[in-house]
């Protein structure tokens, strides 16, 4: 079906995507661009994201060009008897079906779980959802309903201030990730055993994995970890800290980058103050350590001893804007930006020496290819 055909270490896998906003959007996208032939499938008003604007580049929200490279759009409406009929045609050659509608919501279109593996035994279903199946089923599921019901946004903020919500929809895109994990061991096990099976991932289940550290301080040690601004709760220092000249993030994992940050700050004694020698001392005594840290620092920059010590092998950092960010990219050589047809987007962050992700489709215009897709299927047979 297409006119270049996809290259990479799933190319041959086709994939019906179903989901709209992000979590499967992002999913399916990072499949595309590691060579699956993704078919979107979108209603006739389209994503809810290519309206989601500001900002936009030409008239479509720069947050639908996000997520939607490389793939091939039809608009169905699940209602209509002939576009029903595309969609479950679609649903038995898929080798991936993955949405993220309510669960039991695609039941009524005979495209849930059970109706499409009986279609075709192989499909590798995935089930998208906020709260799970169970309990939460009814929940609608919004990255920032899940950020302060995981108890993520009760990390976020000051300790004396309101709690805060990341700056990007952090789970949507996590649980997109985990998504992505659970396809390609799917993919594996059915090349084992030609079976297919359902995969299912929710944004609550996510937040909790992805909260690592903070959980565990919960479910392992019994402690509720609270707002503490910009610090960590196990490491001090591991924030931003006042220089002469704005605020740089300085970090000292363990003893022995303590020592030398001591030493490259004209303090060497502090690693072997015995309120500061072992991480535990630094972390129960930064109130102590802090006005040590920032009194030296303020003899210079931020840019000054970002060099300094970074020359040191220390880990430290400015703190960017976004733009910043892709900047530092582009110095460092990762290059950041890839363009496919004049739309630029960010590079898949995933590097193989031999099976590079491609880039061979810009986000596609709603319908943009329903005529070649329903050809597709009507050329194609069944499985």
């Amino acid at each position: 079906m297409a006119a270049q055909q996809p290259s990479g270490p799933l190319a041959g896998v086709v994939v019906a995507d179903f989901s709209r906003v992000l979590a499967g959007p992002y999913a399916t996208m990072l499949l595309a661009d590691l060579g699956a032939e993704v078919i979107k499938v979108e209603g006739p008003g389209g994503d809810d994201t290519r309206g989601w604007v500001p900002p936009t580049r030409g008239d479509v929200g720069t947050y639908f060009l996000a997520v939607n490279r490389n793939k091939r759009s039809i608009a169905l409406d699940l209602k209509d008897p002939s576009d029903r009929e595309v969609a479950h045609a679609l649903s038995a050659r898929a080798d991936v079906f993955i949405q993220n509608f309510k669960p039991g919501g695609l039941a009524r279109f005979g495209l849930d779980y059970d109706a499409v593996r009986g279609r075709n035994p192989r499909t590798i279903y995935c089930s998208i959802s906020g709260f799970g199946a169970g309990g939460g089923a009814a929940l609608p599921g919004y990255d920032l309903l899940v950020q302060g019901m995981s108890g993520l946004m009760s990390l976020t903020g000051a300790p004396d201030g309101p709690p805060f919500r990341a700056g990007i929809s952090v789970f949507d895109v996590m649980t997109g990730l985990q998504s992505v994990i659970g396809i390609l061991a799917a993919l594996h096990h059915r090349d084992l055993t030609g079976e297919g099976q359902h995969v299912e991932t929710n944004l609550l289940s996510t937040a909790l994995s992805t909260l690592v550290n903070q959980t565990s301080a919960y479910v392992a040690g019994g402690v509720v970890p609270t707002r503490m601004g910009n610090a960590h709760l196990s490491l001090f220092p591991y924030e931003p800290l006042p220089t002469g000249d704005g605020e740089l993030i300085v970090v000292a994992g363990n003893n022995g980058q303590f020592r030398r940050l001591a030493e490259v700050l004209g303090h060497p004694e502090w690693a072997d103050d015995d309120r500061f020698d072992t991480v535990g001392k630094r972390n129960d005594n930064r109130e102590e350590l802090r006005p040590l840290l920032v009194a030296a620092l303020a003899a210079k920059s931020a840019q000054d001893w970002f060099g300094i010590l970074t020359e040191a092998g220390l880990p430290c950092g400015p703190i960017n804007t976004v733009q910043g960010g892709v900047e530092l990219a582009e110095r460092l050589g990762l290059e950041p930006v890839v363009e496919v047809e004049g739309v630029p987007s960010v590079r898949n962050p995933i590097g193989l020496s031999a099976t590079p992700p491609s880039y061979r489709l810009p986000p596609p215009a709603l319908d943009e290819h329903g005529d070649e897709i329903r050809r597709w299927l009507a050329e194609v047979p069944r499985a």
